[in-house]
């Protein structure tokens, strides 16, 4: 009797064994993580809401000058072989007033997807940013800053569409000789019409030392059951091409992006500038965008702009940003995504001050 009890407590103790090796090979970890961000912004003009005159300067507080602030979670379990399950849940939110902000609306409204990741490549399905709206990011020498950058040109134009795509699935592939090719549809559908909301985008990336060229498409269809309080399903067509090189503490990027947006603009938007880490804990970069409407060529705008952060930490930076933006004919760009996202005719001359600390 004594034996067979024996017997029973070490094939226990075996597959305890088991189990815990099978713990350790398919090891996890889940990420609280988030930025928050807020300045001090002064306009010379604020175009009226109702019909785009000048209503005047304006200087106030805004969430999310310098990047858009977030709390999200995200986790990664190693399955073996090479290969890892990824899951990411992200919020906006305004440091102003506690609401939700900068991305759809929606509770987790900037990214929620879960993704396999291994040596042939990524799949992810769910609410995701674009390869076309990535091809931007990495063409744009102030990194898509909130305030004077490309991302304004953009949201001026599609809002938030092709930003945050819901009901998506895509496949980046690996790294090959220095090229990678990223594909995405989001199912769209409506009751009678499967087109409502249909989107896609595709981009292709060569990378070789400091240099980087890339271009990417994106069309999509107004529609669908994915509303979002925040318009993420305007029609519109999208092309870009861009490049960057590095060379020591400076890059060097440059863009060209077209916007056909279905019965508006068909804007064409030149941009570049340079990105210089003077030390370790300062960086300045600027930049130059000049917008033309392919319909009518009154319709025109160019806006400059130049920033500073200088970083007390590695999670706490203060920044300090100026800008101006000049708008003709009926084109109304503007220079902040918070606080002037639209601008008037003539010139505007912006800055902003704040402070940005991740976690």
């Amino acid at each position: 009797m004594l034996r067979k009890r024996l017997i029973v407590v070490k094939l226990a103790a075996c597959a305890g064994a088991l189990m815990a090796g099978g713990a350790a090979k398919a090891q996890s970890s889940v990420t609280l993580y988030g930025v928050v961000d807020a300045g001090l912004l002064y306009t010379s003009k604020t175009a009226n809401a109702s019909d785009g005159s000048d209503a005047g300067k304006q200087f106030s507080l805004i969430s999310a000058g310098l990047t858009p602030s977030v709390f999200g979670v995200s986790g990664t379990e190693d399955l073996g072989d090479g290969l890892k399950l990824n899951f990411k849940l992200e919020s906006g939110f305004s440091v102003v007033n506690g609401g939700l902000a900068n991305c759809n609306g929606n509770l987790f409204g900037c990214q929620a997807w879960i993704a396999l990741d291994g040596k042939y490549g990524t799949g992810k399905v769910g609410l995701q940013f674009s390869p076309f709206f990535l091809a931007l990011y990495q063409s744009d020498p102030r990194d898509f800053s909130m305030f004077g950058s490309g991302l304004v040109n953009m949201v001026d134009n599609v809002f938030a569409t092709s930003v945050y795509n819901s009901n998506a699935i895509s496949y980046s592939s690996p790294n090959i000789s220095g090229f990678q090719a990223s594909l995405m549809y989001a199912l769209g559908g409506a009751a009678g019409n499967f087109q409502a909301g249909r989107q896609y985008s595709a981009s292709l990336k060569y990378e070789l030392g400091g240099f980087m060229i890339n271009a990417a498409i994106y069309d999509g269809n107004s529609g669908g059951t994915a509303q979002t309080p925040i318009p993420t399903t305007v029609q519109f067509e999208g092309r870009t091409i861009g490049a960057a090189y590095k060379f020591g503490a400076v890059t060097a990027k440059l863009s060209f992006v077209n916007y056909k947006v279905a019965g508006s603009f068909n804007n064409n938007v030149y941009g570049g500038g340079l990105d210089y880490h003077v030390l370790p804990t300062l960086d300045v970069n600027g930049g130059v965008w000049v917008t033309s409407d392919r319909n009518q060529t009154s319709n025109h705008s160019v806006m400059g702009s130049l920033g500073a952060q200088y970083f007390l930490s590695k999670r706490t930076m203060l920044y300090a940003q100026v800008g101006a933006v000049n708008n003709h004919g009926a084109m109304n760009t503007g220079i902040s995504i918070n606080g002037a996202l639209f601008g008037t005719e003539g010139t505007t001359v912006a800055s902003v001050i704040g402070v940005r600390h991740s976690f």
